[in-house]
């Protein structure tokens, strides 16, 4: 059942992503949402990336390795981290209180991944068909 649990959290993460990241892509969220290609400042590599753009990458690449079961400890650390800064960056100035302040998903999904950190991935995942692998291998010794 955990792992139906972990597929299914990816998957709602994931998909919340892609309609970010489209949505930054295609310049429907607004005027002050556009990707600035440009860099006026000396010494920079490569294009600045808007902060919503970053987070939204990562959440595009933690929601697929979570809904697969692939690194999931790692990318479930990385993916609360990001919860708990979007949480403080973006709702927490509003209002500290989640129901007050429309953050109680950012809130709840930094708990979750950090569960998952701890707890590691289910069953029907890559990883855990990896640890399979390695009990199975240890107990014929």
């Amino acid at each position: 059942m955990f792992g139906l649990l972990c597929a299914e959290i990816g998957e709602q993460f994931l998909g919340g992503a892609v309609d970010f990241v489209e949505d930054f892509a295609h310049h429907t969220v607004g005027v002050e949402h556009r990707l600035d290609l440009r860099d006026e400042r000396p010494g920079c590599f490569g294009a600045v990336l808007d902060a919503r753009l970053r987070a939204g990458i990562i959440e595009l690449a933690c929601g697929l390795l979570i809904a697969i079961g692939l690194f999931t400890r790692p990318a479930a650390f990385i993916a609360s981290g990001t919860m708990a800064v979007a949480y403080f960056m973006a709702h927490a100035p509003q209002n500290f209180w989640p129901v007050n302040n429309m953050g109680d998903a950012a809130v709840l999904y930094c708990f979750v991944f950090l569960y998952f950190v701890f707890r590691g991935a289910g069953a029907l995942s890559v990883d855990g068909d990896k640890r399979l692998v390695e009990v199975s291998e240890t107990e014929r010794l």
